[in-house]
């Protein structure tokens, strides 16, 4: 039914499932929320992004209007 590749992939997914069933989580609890630095940085780059595309949507306008 199977041939030798079918075979090898199930049995390397049985070996990875049976290693994940028996190491359990690597992270500890503490470590499972973001940081506020993170949070901080996240949002500097958002407020970044929005600054970089209102400029250039004001160039694309200017440049717009002068085509007319």
């Amino acid at each position: 039914m199977f041939d030798r590749t079918g075979l090898t992939i199930l049995g390397l997914c049985a070996l990875l499932g049976a290693q994940l069933r028996t190491t359990g989580p690597r992270r500890r609890t503490s470590e499972l929320g973001y940081s506020t630095e993170m949070v901080v940085v996240t949002a500097a780059l958002v407020v970044l992004a929005i600054a970089a595309t209102a400029v250039i949507a004001i160039f694309v306008l200017k440049k717009a209007n002068g085509l007319q």
